[in-house]
Protein backbone atom coordinates (compact mmCIF):
# COMPACT_ATOMS: atom_id res chain seq x y z
CA UNK A 1 0.00 0.00 0.00
CA UNK A 2 1.56 3.47 -0.90
CA UNK A 3 1.51 6.67 1.12
CA UNK A 4 0.62 9.88 -0.05
CA UNK A 5 3.44 12.49 0.95
CA UNK A 6 1.27 15.75 2.36
CA UNK A 7 2.66 19.35 1.37
CA UNK A 8 3.73 20.85 4.13
CA UNK A 9 2.30 24.80 4.63
CA UNK A 10 6.23 25.75 4.99
CA UNK A 11 6.32 24.89 1.13
CA UNK A 12 3.09 27.01 0.29
CA UNK A 13 4.67 29.68 2.38
CA UNK A 14 8.21 29.89 0.16
CA UNK A 15 6.06 30.26 -2.98
CA UNK A 16 3.93 33.34 -1.52
CA UNK A 17 6.56 34.85 -0.39
CA UNK A 18 8.80 34.00 -4.04
CA UNK A 19 5.83 35.76 -5.91
CA UNK A 20 5.45 38.64 -3.41
CA UNK A 21 9.39 39.27 -4.08
CA UNK A 22 8.97 38.93 -7.68
CA UNK A 23 6.03 40.69 -8.12
CA UNK A 24 8.13 44.28 -5.82
CA UNK A 25 10.77 43.80 -8.54
CA UNK A 26 8.44 44.24 -11.28
CA UNK A 27 6.53 47.19 -9.82
CA UNK A 28 9.85 48.61 -8.90
CA UNK A 29 11.14 48.69 -12.09
CA UNK A 30 7.96 49.72 -13.99
CA UNK A 31 8.01 52.55 -11.37
CA UNK A 32 12.37 53.07 -12.36
CA UNK A 33 10.99 53.31 -15.88
CA UNK A 34 8.46 55.98 -15.71
CA UNK A 35 10.97 57.56 -13.74
CA UNK A 36 13.58 57.43 -16.16
CA UNK A 37 11.07 58.58 -18.63
CA UNK A 38 9.48 61.58 -16.40
CA UNK A 39 13.33 62.91 -15.99
CA UNK A 40 13.92 62.93 -19.92
CA UNK A 41 10.85 65.03 -20.63
CA UNK A 42 11.51 67.54 -17.60
CA UNK A 43 15.55 67.29 -18.85
CA UNK A 44 14.48 68.13 -22.66
CA UNK A 45 11.80 71.12 -20.95
CA UNK A 46 14.62 72.57 -18.90
CA UNK A 47 16.46 72.67 -22.59
CA UNK A 48 14.17 74.27 -24.28
CA UNK A 49 13.25 76.93 -21.66
CA UNK A 50 17.05 77.58 -21.35
CA UNK A 51 17.37 77.87 -25.27
CA UNK A 52 14.18 80.85 -25.07
CA UNK A 53 16.46 82.54 -22.29
CA UNK A 54 19.35 82.76 -24.27
CA UNK A 55 17.86 83.89 -27.67
CA UNK A 56 15.96 86.65 -25.71
CA UNK A 57 18.49 87.48 -23.75
CA UNK A 58 21.03 87.72 -27.13
CA UNK A 59 17.55 90.18 -28.42
CA UNK A 60 18.09 92.45 -25.44
CA UNK A 61 21.76 92.93 -26.00
CA UNK A 62 21.21 93.93 -29.05
CA UNK A 63 18.41 96.52 -29.07
CA UNK A 64 20.65 97.88 -26.35
CA UNK A 65 23.84 98.16 -28.51
CA UNK A 66 21.35 99.39 -30.72
CA UNK A 67 20.45 102.11 -28.45
CA UNK A 68 23.55 103.04 -26.99
CA UNK A 69 24.81 103.51 -30.98
CA UNK A 70 21.37 105.93 -31.57
CA UNK A 71 22.66 108.07 -28.21
CA UNK A 72 26.30 108.53 -29.32
CA UNK A 73 24.70 109.52 -32.44
CA UNK A 74 22.52 112.20 -30.98
CA UNK A 75 25.97 113.51 -28.47
CA UNK A 76 27.28 113.93 -31.82
CA UNK A 77 24.16 115.81 -33.08
CA UNK A 78 24.18 117.55 -29.67
CA UNK A 79 27.82 118.49 -30.24
CA UNK A 80 27.05 120.00 -33.92
CA UNK A 81 24.04 121.62 -32.59
CA UNK A 82 26.15 123.40 -30.08
CA UNK A 83 28.94 124.21 -32.81
CA UNK A 84 26.66 126.07 -34.94
CA UNK A 85 25.33 128.18 -31.60
CA UNK A 86 28.68 129.19 -31.42
CA UNK A 87 29.38 130.22 -35.09
CA UNK A 88 25.91 132.09 -34.14
CA UNK A 89 27.15 134.21 -31.81
CA UNK A 90 30.56 135.15 -33.36
CA UNK A 91 28.68 136.40 -36.09
CA UNK A 92 26.21 138.44 -33.91
CA UNK A 93 29.27 139.97 -32.45
CA UNK A 94 31.03 140.62 -35.81
CA UNK A 95 27.24 142.37 -36.68
CA UNK A 96 27.74 144.40 -33.54
CA UNK A 97 31.39 145.63 -34.39
CA UNK A 98 30.32 146.45 -37.28
CA UNK A 99 27.14 148.68 -36.03
CA UNK A 100 29.60 149.74 -33.88
CA UNK A 101 31.74 150.97 -36.69
CA UNK A 102 28.51 152.32 -38.58
CA UNK A 103 27.52 154.37 -35.64
CA UNK A 104 30.96 156.09 -35.56
CA UNK A 105 30.86 156.81 -39.38
CA UNK A 106 27.60 157.88 -39.27
CA UNK A 107 28.68 160.17 -36.37
CA UNK A 108 31.19 162.05 -38.22
CA UNK A 109 29.23 163.16 -41.63
CA UNK A 110 28.65 166.68 -41.61
CA UNK A 111 25.12 168.76 -40.85
CA UNK A 112 25.55 168.58 -44.80
CA UNK A 113 24.91 165.19 -45.38
CA UNK A 114 22.41 165.12 -42.08
CA UNK A 115 19.59 162.90 -44.41
CA UNK A 116 22.26 160.79 -45.36
CA UNK A 117 23.63 159.88 -42.08
CA UNK A 118 19.85 159.23 -40.75
CA UNK A 119 19.12 156.57 -44.03
CA UNK A 120 22.37 155.40 -42.59
CA UNK A 121 21.02 154.97 -39.10
CA UNK A 122 17.67 153.67 -40.06
CA UNK A 123 19.53 150.82 -42.57
CA UNK A 124 21.35 150.10 -39.42
CA UNK A 125 18.10 150.04 -37.13
CA UNK A 126 15.80 147.82 -39.66
CA UNK A 127 18.93 145.43 -39.80
CA UNK A 128 19.39 145.43 -35.98
CA UNK A 129 15.56 144.86 -35.71
CA UNK A 130 15.32 142.15 -38.52
CA UNK A 131 18.75 140.27 -36.70
CA UNK A 132 17.00 140.64 -33.15
CA UNK A 133 13.34 139.27 -34.59
CA UNK A 134 15.14 136.07 -36.48
CA UNK A 135 17.39 135.21 -33.35
CA UNK A 136 14.28 135.04 -31.37
CA UNK A 137 12.14 133.24 -33.51
CA UNK A 138 14.78 130.98 -35.69
CA UNK A 139 17.36 130.16 -32.49
CA UNK A 140 15.11 130.98 -29.51
CA UNK A 141 18.27 133.40 -28.16
CA UNK A 142 16.01 135.55 -26.74
CA UNK A 143 19.29 137.09 -24.98
CA UNK A 144 20.94 137.61 -28.47
CA UNK A 145 17.07 139.09 -29.43
CA UNK A 146 17.51 141.90 -26.49
CA UNK A 147 21.35 142.56 -27.16
CA UNK A 148 20.47 142.95 -30.68
CA UNK A 149 17.28 145.61 -30.10
CA UNK A 150 19.33 147.25 -26.98
CA UNK A 151 22.21 148.24 -29.84
CA UNK A 152 18.74 149.49 -32.15
CA UNK A 153 17.14 151.55 -29.80
CA UNK A 154 20.88 153.20 -29.42
CA UNK A 155 20.85 154.05 -32.46
CA UNK A 156 17.84 155.41 -32.61
CA UNK A 157 18.11 157.63 -29.71
CA UNK A 158 21.06 159.20 -32.11
CA UNK A 159 18.43 160.73 -34.93
CA UNK A 160 17.23 164.04 -33.38
CA UNK A 161 14.00 163.54 -35.46
CA UNK A 162 10.39 164.13 -33.43
CA UNK A 163 8.59 162.02 -36.05
CA UNK A 164 10.39 158.70 -35.04
CA UNK A 165 8.42 159.41 -31.33
CA UNK A 166 6.27 156.80 -31.99
CA UNK A 167 8.65 154.32 -33.20
CA UNK A 168 10.93 154.95 -30.23
CA UNK A 169 7.54 153.90 -28.21
CA UNK A 170 7.29 151.31 -30.12
CA UNK A 171 10.74 149.94 -29.73
CA UNK A 172 10.24 150.26 -25.64
CA UNK A 173 7.08 148.20 -25.68
CA UNK A 174 9.07 145.74 -27.86
CA UNK A 175 12.04 145.78 -25.46
CA UNK A 176 10.22 145.36 -22.13
CA UNK A 177 8.30 141.97 -24.04
CA UNK A 178 11.27 140.46 -24.38
CA UNK A 179 12.63 141.50 -21.01
CA UNK A 180 9.29 139.72 -19.53
CA UNK A 181 10.09 136.72 -21.50
CA UNK A 182 12.92 136.00 -19.45
CA UNK A 183 15.57 133.27 -20.85
CA UNK A 184 13.07 131.94 -23.25
CA UNK A 185 10.45 128.55 -23.47
CA UNK A 186 13.62 126.75 -24.82
CA UNK A 187 16.10 127.16 -21.50
CA UNK A 188 13.11 127.13 -19.24
CA UNK A 189 11.45 124.20 -20.84
CA UNK A 190 15.22 122.35 -21.07
CA UNK A 191 15.47 123.51 -16.68
CA UNK A 192 11.93 121.42 -16.51
CA UNK A 193 12.85 118.59 -18.44
CA UNK A 194 16.24 118.01 -16.32
CA UNK A 195 14.20 118.25 -13.22
CA UNK A 196 11.82 115.89 -14.54
CA UNK A 197 14.58 113.56 -15.25
CA UNK A 198 16.18 113.96 -11.87
CA UNK A 199 12.80 112.99 -10.03
CA UNK A 200 12.68 109.68 -11.60
CA UNK A 201 14.70 107.84 -9.55
CA UNK A 202 12.58 108.92 -6.44
CA UNK A 203 9.86 107.39 -7.85
CA UNK A 204 8.86 103.83 -5.63
CA UNK A 205 9.89 100.37 -7.17
CA UNK A 206 7.61 98.48 -5.09
CA UNK A 207 4.13 99.18 -4.69
CA UNK A 208 2.59 99.45 -0.84
CA UNK A 209 1.41 97.08 0.71
CA UNK A 210 -2.29 97.74 2.56
CA UNK A 211 -2.49 98.78 5.94
CA UNK A 212 -5.69 96.28 6.44
CA UNK A 213 -5.73 93.02 4.49
CA UNK A 214 -8.50 91.30 3.95
CA UNK A 215 -9.23 88.34 6.63
CA UNK A 216 -8.07 85.34 3.90
CA UNK A 217 -4.90 87.11 3.43
CA UNK A 218 -4.16 87.53 7.29
CA UNK A 219 -5.05 83.78 7.65
CA UNK A 220 -2.69 82.78 5.12
CA UNK A 221 0.54 85.40 5.89
CA UNK A 222 2.04 82.48 8.07
CA UNK A 223 2.16 80.72 4.79
CA UNK A 224 1.63 82.60 1.55
CA UNK A 225 3.23 86.24 1.61
CA UNK A 226 0.68 88.15 -0.88
CA UNK A 227 1.46 91.00 -3.18
CA UNK A 228 -0.83 92.29 -5.99
CA UNK A 229 0.63 92.49 -9.23
CA UNK A 230 2.52 94.98 -11.01
CA UNK A 231 0.83 94.94 -14.37
CA UNK A 232 3.48 95.06 -17.14
CA UNK A 233 6.51 96.71 -14.74
CA UNK A 234 9.33 94.46 -16.05
CA UNK A 235 11.00 92.27 -13.03
CA UNK A 236 13.89 91.14 -15.11
CA UNK A 237 17.67 93.02 -14.33
CA UNK A 238 18.31 92.91 -17.69
CA UNK A 239 15.27 93.82 -18.77
CA UNK A 240 15.38 97.08 -16.53
CA UNK A 241 18.80 98.16 -17.47
CA UNK A 242 17.66 98.37 -20.94
CA UNK A 243 14.49 100.23 -20.66
CA UNK A 244 16.32 102.81 -18.47
CA UNK A 245 18.72 103.33 -21.09
CA UNK A 246 15.71 103.51 -23.31
CA UNK A 247 14.00 106.03 -21.51
CA UNK A 248 17.11 108.56 -21.02
CA UNK A 249 17.92 108.06 -24.86
CA UNK A 250 14.10 109.61 -25.57
CA UNK A 251 14.86 112.14 -22.82
CA UNK A 252 17.92 112.94 -24.47
CA UNK A 253 16.07 113.34 -27.93
CA UNK A 254 13.81 115.31 -26.38
CA UNK A 255 16.91 117.63 -25.32
CA UNK A 256 18.01 117.60 -28.85
CA UNK A 257 14.81 118.28 -30.47
CA UNK A 258 14.38 121.32 -28.15
CA UNK A 259 17.94 122.96 -28.50
CA UNK A 260 16.54 122.84 -32.36
CA UNK A 261 13.32 123.92 -31.88
CA UNK A 262 11.52 120.65 -33.53
CA UNK A 263 7.95 120.48 -31.41
CA UNK A 264 6.86 117.18 -33.61
CA UNK A 265 10.44 115.42 -32.95
CA UNK A 266 10.17 116.41 -28.94
CA UNK A 267 6.40 115.48 -28.54
CA UNK A 268 7.52 112.69 -30.02
CA UNK A 269 10.25 111.86 -27.89
CA UNK A 270 8.36 112.33 -24.94
CA UNK A 271 5.56 110.38 -25.56
CA UNK A 272 8.20 107.02 -26.10
CA UNK A 273 10.01 108.30 -22.33
CA UNK A 274 5.95 108.44 -21.36
CA UNK A 275 5.44 104.66 -22.65
CA UNK A 276 8.77 103.67 -20.70
CA UNK A 277 7.32 104.63 -17.69
CA UNK A 278 4.75 102.25 -17.15
CA UNK A 279 7.39 99.73 -17.97
CA UNK A 280 9.82 100.49 -15.16
CA UNK A 281 7.92 101.96 -12.24
CA UNK A 282 4.13 100.10 -10.64
CA UNK A 283 1.08 102.36 -10.60
CA UNK A 284 1.07 104.83 -7.61
CA UNK A 285 0.03 108.55 -6.75
CA UNK A 286 4.38 109.48 -7.40
CA UNK A 287 3.85 108.26 -11.19
CA UNK A 288 0.43 109.39 -11.82
CA UNK A 289 1.97 112.82 -10.70
CA UNK A 290 5.43 112.45 -13.14
CA UNK A 291 3.05 111.58 -15.84
CA UNK A 292 1.30 114.53 -15.60
CA UNK A 293 3.99 116.76 -15.36
CA UNK A 294 5.63 114.83 -18.84
CA UNK A 295 2.41 115.86 -20.41
CA UNK A 296 2.62 119.93 -19.32
CA UNK A 297 5.73 119.20 -21.01
CA UNK A 298 5.07 117.87 -24.63
CA UNK A 299 2.07 120.37 -24.66
CA UNK A 300 3.95 123.53 -24.33
CA UNK A 301 5.14 125.86 -27.03
CA UNK A 302 8.94 125.65 -27.64
CA UNK A 303 8.89 128.95 -29.28
CA UNK A 304 7.81 132.68 -27.68
CA UNK A 305 4.57 134.22 -28.51
CA UNK A 306 4.79 138.23 -28.04
CA UNK A 307 2.19 139.96 -29.61
CA UNK A 308 4.75 142.77 -30.31
CA UNK A 309 7.44 141.20 -31.87
CA UNK A 310 8.38 142.99 -35.28
CA UNK A 311 5.77 145.80 -34.54
CA UNK A 312 8.51 148.14 -34.73
CA UNK A 313 10.19 146.80 -37.85
CA UNK A 314 6.84 146.93 -39.52
CA UNK A 315 6.31 150.33 -38.73
CA UNK A 316 9.84 151.54 -39.63
CA UNK A 317 9.40 150.05 -42.98
CA UNK A 318 6.16 151.75 -43.22
CA UNK A 319 7.66 155.10 -42.64
CA UNK A 320 10.11 154.52 -45.16
CA UNK A 321 7.72 153.38 -47.83
CA UNK A 322 5.51 156.64 -47.30
CA UNK A 323 8.81 158.89 -47.20
CA UNK A 324 10.75 157.63 -50.44
CA UNK A 325 9.45 158.88 -53.75
CA UNK A 326 6.73 157.21 -56.03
Amino acid sequence: MTDEIPITPRRSTRWIWLLLVLATLAALAFAGWRGWDWWQARSARELAQQSDLQQQLQALQQAQDSLRRDQRATAQRLQDAASTNRVLRDEMLGLSQRSALLEANVAKLADSNRHGAQALRLDEVELLLNQGQQRLLLAGDAAGARRAYALASGVLDGIDDPQFLNLRQALLQERTALDTLGDGPQARLAAQLDAFAASLDKLPTQLPESAQQPLWQRLLAPLVKIRPSQGGVLAAGSERVAAHDALQLDLTLARAALERGDTRGYRSALAGAGRWLSRLWPESPQLRERRAALRTLANADLRPTIPELGTTLQQLRAMRDARSPS
